[in-house]
């Protein structure tokens, strides 16, 4: 007697309803395709990353929600992307506190200098104040997705830069998107070089800058490693980092699927800022085995350095933040470290 093909049955049953669960775009409703810009090059974790919540989110809703990646700059500099995303040409970004303060100012607080001292005093601060920066970006209409981070930022050159003395006679970069840090060297009487992110490492290689800034990690990714020399180890800033969605193209999305949408993007961004991390460790260690020499700064030098980025933020130009934000995270940082701020 032949056995019946229960295997073949049960498979057929089994993909059948798989189909029944998974969910599907409804009826007549195209997919939605969010076109998502970021400065992050091909390969990069960022880009790792990114491309994963994007395939699980396409997974999730059924190919109802897609997402358009343009790494590496190819949409221009964060505030060509965030232009762009104003007018629609894009929906959606991953960007850096400065970029994002122009979306919220509130967010700038988060740049103020030498502010952290460790990641955890800027997690336990960025947890407390995250959902106020949620709200002041849906009110401008715009939707975060999740918080990640490009970490701690450094002062890197082609000639030692220890003193501020140094630093005034050196080719400083500005980033044009960085008020704060336009101000801060301002009243350090730093004459600075605006450029794109995109042109520095043209700059570094024609001389026409000697000194960037920016997380170690980012210096790889971005290849200026591969001409500076000297790294100051005296961490000047936090740099926040934001995946942000222009909100009238997020609202084309369904409710439930908006909600698998932001539930991923969550999960990827937290996964992405321990991965950053830890790529900012190894780049350390990447840097100095080809050459780089770390500059211990004197603490006078430090000090100073301090004093000066507070003259700065006294300024309204030097900052976007109010008072009151200021305040909150001084409070929210005292409590964490039991008042010894």
């Amino acid at each position: 007697m032949r056995r019946p093909a229960y295997p073949v049955y049960a498979t057929v049953w089994f993909l059948l309803f798989a189909a029944l669960l998974t969910p599907q775009p409804a009826a007549g409703q195209s997919p939605v395709t969010l076109k998502l810009a970021t400065l992050a090059p091909d390969g990069s974790a960022w880009m790792q990353v990114l491309k994963a919540a994007a395939e699980e989110v396409q997974q999730k809703t059924g190919n109802a929600v897609q997402f358009k990646i343009y790494p590496g700059g190819v949409m221009g500099d964060e505030r060509d992307m965030v232009r762009k995303m104003h007018i629609g040409q894009i929906h959606a970004a991953m960007l850096s506190s400065a970029s994002l303060a122009s979306l919220f100012s509130e967010i700038d607080v988060l740049q103020m200098p030498f502010l952290f001292n460790s990641y955890p005093e800027a997690d336990f601060v960025v947890e407390k104040m995250g959902d106020g920066f949620r709200s002041g970006l849906e009110k401008n209409g715009y939707v975060a997705l999740g918080w990640s981070e490009a970490g701690f930022v450094y002062l890197m050159s082609t000639v030692p830069v220890d003193t501020l003395e140094q630093l005034r006679k050196a080719k400083v970069w500005i980033w044009s998107d960085s008020p704060m840090a336009k101000a801060i060297f301002s009243e350090a009487g730093v004459a600075g070089v605006p450029l794109a992110i995109s042109d520095v490492l043209v700059g570094l290689q024609t001389g026409l800058v000697e000194v960037v800034y920016a997380p170690p990690s980012v210096a790889i990714a971005l290849q200026w490693f591969t001409r500076i020399k000297h790294l100051t180890d005296a961490p000047l800033n936090y740099m926040l980092g934001g995946l942000v969605v222009k909100k009238d193209a997020f609202d084309k999305v369904s409710p439930p699927h908006q909600a698998v949408v932001q539930a991923v993007f969550q999960h990827h961004m937290s996964r992405l800022k321990e991965i950053i991390r830890a790529e900012n460790q190894e780049a350390l260690s990447v840097m100095q085995k080809q050459g780089v020499k770390i500059l211990a700064p004197p603490k006078s030098t430090v000090a100073e350095f301090k004093t000066i980025s507070e003259k700065a933020m006294q300024k309204e130009e030097g900052h976007k933040f109010s008072l009151k934000t200021q305040e909150q995270a001084f409070a929210w940082l005292k409590i964490f470290t039991g008042g010894k701020q």
